[in-house]
């Protein structure tokens, strides 16, 4: 499983929020600044930082950080 609190500080650094306003449940539709470019940045650094590869087909559906945690875990086990 992912450590969300790493998966977090991606986000974090990825959209300028300080960790401590995400929360476990974060989502798109609650972070105003994690906008359709931000996304984009989020997949690469997520990429780089779980040394992975995330399907193109999978981005669309990478809305929360409950989503984007289980896909991550379904790509390093």
């Amino acid at each position: 499983m992912i450590n969300l609190y790493r998966l977090k500080e991606v986000l974090s650094a990825i959209i300028d929020v300080p960790v401590e306003k995400i929360s476990n449940e974060a989502s798109m539709d609650d972070i105003e600044e994690w906008d359709s470019l931000a996304q984009m940045n989020l997949v690469l650094a997520l990429e780089e930082e779980f040394d992975v590869t995330i399907p193109d087909e999978e981005v669309g559906t990478m809305l929360s950080l409950p989503l984007i945690q289980s896909l991550l875990s379904e790509l390093t086990s």
